[in-house]
């Protein structure tokens, strides 16, 4: 147990609800931006719709608790927990949080999941060394940077040609007018998974460094009041929108049919639930991308702006060992004082 006076501990549970802020800030492309790019809602419309939504998943775990293992697994599942000091959490959010602005002002989604991963795991290894990582839970989170997207894009190519088959003695008119409603059920239902998996992510930072402190003991809980704290926090960052990259995410990628838009959110939703049932802290960023790669693919691999993609793919490859490096440099910047 690590001793904190109360104003630095409210401190830091502040820089994680910002750091939750700005994950809905920089993730609000992630969930409306197949609905922006098919014009079915205007921006300000969606960016409401995504919020509501990401809030919404506070009642879904209500109804089923154990969709918060996500939480468990960054909060005891990456570094042991007796390692983890109140430095290393200062060290492993403001790592993450210089990564999320830097990619956010340049347009680039990168995935906010694994900037907090990096900035733990760098700030964890510069506290304690290797010795301090619990390689099961980094391997899992790793493994899932390559599956999700894969997982995302192949999903979608399925779930097109399922519809186009479904949908084949329709006329134009009537498949596009199914599709709109479609669409409009499966970005709710992505935002909805992406608000869930998300916030768990701040949930398990505070929560360890609620045990970390003393104020938590027993078995590893979320308390309430930090899980409706942390879907408040990522709702209003949904709300202020990242335009710049709904552009990369939505249009510069593929152009989206409703059809497409569909298809991608479906099949990102599938990943993330089942992903959030695992315990597995996905990055939406990489699954919606992946989505939206295969929806364009379905229609003709021309169809997609490989060398736009291959950007993205870049961003992920160096988001984790970035912030990991900024994560380590914020916790030795903590010894000078």
């Amino acid at each position: 147990m690590y001793e904190l006076a109360l104003p630095l501990l409210i401190g830091l549970i502040v820089i994680a609800l910002a750091f939750d802020f700005l994950n809905g800030l920089h993730d609000a492309a992630n969930s409306i931006a197949t609905v922006v790019a098919t014009r079915l809602l205007k921006p300000v419309h969606a960016v409401i719709f995504a919020a509501l939504f990401n809030f919404a998943a506070y009642f879904l775990t209500i109804a089923y608790p154990s969709l918060h293992k996500v939480a468990d697994t960054i909060g005891q599942g990456l570094i042991d927990r007796n390692f983890v000091t109140p430095a290393v959490i200062f060290g492993a959010l403001v790592g993450a949080m210089f990564w999320n602005v830097l990619t956010w002002l340049r347009g680039i989604p990168s995935s906010s999941s694994h900037a907090l991963v990096g900035g733990m795991i760098g700030s964890g290894v510069a506290h304690a060394g290797l010795t301090g990582i619990k390689w099961a839970g980094l391997n899992k989170t790793l493994i899932a940077i390559v599956l999700s997207p894969t997982l995302g894009m192949i999903l979608a190519m399925a779930v097109m040609l399922l519809t186009s088959w479904l949908f084949r003695r329709s006329s134009a008119v009537g498949a596009e007018r199914s599709f709109r409603i479609l669409h409009l059920l499966s970005s709710g239902a992505y935002s909805l998974s992406h608000g869930l998996n998300d916030a768990q992510k701040t949930m398990g930072i505070i929560t360890v460094l609620l045990y970390s402190t003393g104020h938590l003991s027993g078995a590893f809980a979320v308390p309430h009041w930090v899980a409706i704290s942390c879907y408040i926090a990522i709702a209003l960052g949904t709300l202020t929108g990242g335009w710049t990259i709904i552009e990369t995410m939505g249009s510069r990628i593929t152009k989206l049919s409703q059809h497409q838009g569909f298809s991608a959110s479906l099949a990102g939703s599938i990943v993330l639930f089942t992903a959030s049932a695992l315990g597995i802290p996905v990055s939406t960023t990489h699954t919606i991308t992946g989505a939206i790669i295969g929806a364009g693919t379905a229609r003709r691999a021309s169809a997609v702006r490989w060398g736009v993609a291959g950007n993205v793919v870049a961003a992920w490859v160096i988001t984790i060992p970035a912030s990991a490096a900024v994560g380590a440099c914020f916790y030795w910047l903590t010894l000078l004082f």
